[in-house]
């Protein structure tokens, strides 16, 4: 069905190709009532590939794939992650709870542990497991006198919503041009879509020492939280 395919587009190989699928399944002409003038008519309304991108997406996982096939390595896409053992990168971010800015001092003047972790896009479904992750684990981080904060290039506003729609006892900061993540080494830039937060994650110890940062997130969300908890439990125990 045309519709189906118009709505559920097959991004394996690309943003070209989910274009193309949608001609190619509109090919018998009509199927259900929908001719295929309507479907032409439907990516002729999308103004760009950016917005068709944006109009569809349901997971953050997309952006790296759209890196792979234009041919760009997403590993040498972000900048390059800052060592461990020294202080992190300093920053100053608004935060998700309307009080301002955040800077690395505040984070450490409890003499806190950080889990710092930049993720895509706000209400993506990779990113909304990983934040939901993390809520369902805050009791055991904060038993280790450890904080959870998010960094990605949304608004404060879209980030402030995230964090009420998920109920999320911890806030998120908004890089939205995406310097802090270049800082962090955590910048993914895709010609033609822009700059975006990679799902990476940074242990940063009360002296605001980067002590660990774990690079390969994407492919196991769902697990995420829980190796951050044991490797903040091996640190601690040092």
């Amino acid at each position: 069905c045309p519709i189906a395919a118009f709505t559920r587009p097959n991004y394996s190989r690309g943003p070209s190709a989910a274009v193309g699928c949608l001609y190619a399944s509109s090919s018998n002409n009509v199927h259900d009532g929908v001719d295929r003038v309507t479907v032409v008519t439907n990516v002729a309304n999308i103004n760009s590939r950016r917005a068709f991108l944006q109009s569809t997406v349901t997971s953050a996982a997309l952006v790296v794939a759209t890196a792979a096939c234009t041919g760009i390595d997403p590993a040498q896409a972000a900048s390059a992650v800052p060592a461990t053992g020294v202080p992190a990168p300093k920053f100053s971010l608004p935060n998700s709870q309307g009080t301002g800015m955040t800077t690395l001092d505040t984070l450490t003047k409890d003499k806190k542990w950080t889990v710092l972790y930049f993720y895509p896009g706000a209400f993506t479904n990779g990113c909304t497991l990983e934040a939901r992750n993390f809520q369902n684990d805050l009791e055991e981080y904060q038993k280790r006198g450890t904080q959870i904060v998010g960094v990605s290039v949304d608004s404060v506003e879209k980030n402030a919503q995230f964090c009420t729609a998920e109920k999320l006892d911890f806030y998120m900061l908004s890089d939205v041009d995406g310097e802090v993540s270049k800082k962090y080494g955590s910048a993914l830039s895709v010609p033609g879509f822009g700059t975006f937060s990679n799902r990476q994650t940074y242990i940063i110890d009360p002296s605001g020492d980067l002590r660990w940062v774990f690079t390969d997130v994407e492919s196991h969300v769902s697990r995420h939280s829980a190796e951050v908890l044991d490797k903040l439990k091996e640190l601690q125990s040092v």
